[in-house]
């Protein structure tokens, strides 16, 4: 039996068939998924929740996913993104990677590989806190007068 990944994560594509359907197939897994259809729904959802990773559709209409992704950058520089899209151009993933993004992935995405890239975020956003934590106390304790 496959291994069950305990993650939270963020879905985001404006295809309610699609991010249905991938939420279902992410939560079987043991992923707690919360899903968008919009990016600013997005950037605000990540704004008060911190997820191990965030999937990120690039074609959207309005605020398409480069802009979500570098909205999202701003609050939270240590978002782990990974783009999806079913219209890959070498230079939409080449911006998405200089703006932070992780991973580009392709539609249809093969689950084991998406699982794979969420299970490698979420190692990431592991490492990443536990350094902000040890800065953190380090910080206090150097300004503690012992």
């Amino acid at each position: 039996m496959e291994q069950q990944l305990k993650a939270k994560v963020l879905l985001v594509d404006d295809e309610e068939d699609f991010v249905a359907n991938l939420s279902k197939r992410l939560e079987m897994r043991g992923l707690k998924v919360t899903a968008a259809t919009r990016g600013a729904d997005a950037v605000n959802l990540a704004d008060d929740i911190q997820f191990d990773a965030i999937i990120l559709d690039l074609a959207m209409p309005g605020m398409d996913g480069l802009e979500t992704l570098r909205r999202i950058r701003e609050h939270n520089p240590d978002a782990e993104i990974i783009m999806l899209t079913g219209h890959a151009s070498i230079k939409s993933s080449i911006e998405a990677m200089k703006l932070g993004a992780e991973d580009y992935l392709e539609k249809p995405v093969d689950i084991g590989e998406l699982l794979k890239k969420i299970s490698e975020a979420r190692e990431k956003r592991i490492l990443i806190l536990q350094k902000q934590s040890k800065a953190e106390i380090e910080e206090i304790l150097k300004s503690k007068a012992w």
